[in-house]
């Protein structure tokens, strides 16, 4: 009997310290769980601050490189990026250029104007607003803006093939989030997730202009016989 009783005794305590045991053991696989967690976020998170860090001297930088290999076009880095906007999207206002570029209307206007003066733009009647023109490409400025993308594109297939494609889209799709993100803090139009339905939700139109900013790129001298002048280089830096 005593044996028997020893033995349902240690069966009891057995099943208890299993019971114990087992709910520690869970216990401690959440607790490191969580750490894992946090610590990734964390670390996402200062992977975050420094693309930041870096955006603004790179934009300073690429805007110096443009300015640099326009010199004696005549063009400023901002004109150089207002003729590949219009490039890209065609015909458009300029308060429509501001939009999509993500200025104000003054220093677009001033690069429109100045393009003009080179012959590289031109006016035209506006089907949808009869007091708000259009900007049009010239076959000069048409002419222009190809000698000077493929002058780049050459130098970016030289320069940077050590990058994928796999990670351009990336760095697209980061850039793209972080600009749609800091666009909603710039004009207080974010929605708290509760009030939104679906915290996962895009907004749309803020996706279109992500997509639609032109940023400056890696300015490179066209073909002199693509040059509209020799004219001085004037400085205007697109606004930051």
């Amino acid at each position: 009997m005593n044996g028997a009783a020893e033995g349902d005794v240690s069966e009891g305590m057995g099943a208890g310290e299993g019971e114990g045991t087992g709910e520690g053991v869970n216990r401690a696989l959440e607790g490191d769980l969580a750490g894992d967690i946090d610590g990734g976020a964390a670390a996402a998170e200062e992977l975050l601050y420094d693309v930041i860090r870096r955006l603004r001297p790179l934009h300073r930088t690429i805007v110096r490189a443009t300015e640099r290999e326009l010199e004696g076009t005549g063009l400023t880095a901002g004109e150089r990026t207002l003729l590949d906007a219009l490039r890209a999207h065609g015909p458009r206002t300029v308060p429509q250029l501001a939009r999509s570029l993500d200025l104000d209307r003054q220093p677009v206007q001033r690069w429109v104007n100045h393009a003009a003066e080179l012959g590289l733009v031109v006016t035209v009647p506006n089907p949808a607003h009869r007091r708000s023109s259009l900007i049009r490409l010239t076959d000069e400025g048409t002419a222009v803006v190809h000698g000077i993308r493929e002058a780049e594109a050459a130098e970016l297939r030289r320069s940077l093939t050590d990058l994928s494609t796999g990670e351009v889209r990336t760095a697209l799709r980061v850039l793209d989030r972080l600009g749609e993100e800091f666009r909603h803090l710039a004009d207080g139009s974010r929605v708290p997730p509760e009030e939104t339905g679906n915290p996962e939700k895009r907004d749309a139109a803020h996706l279109d202009a992500a997509q639609d900013v032109i940023p400056p790129a890696i300015g490179h001298r066209p073909p002199a016989s693509a040059r509209p002048t020799d004219r001085p280089t004037r400085t205007e830096r697109p606004a930051e």
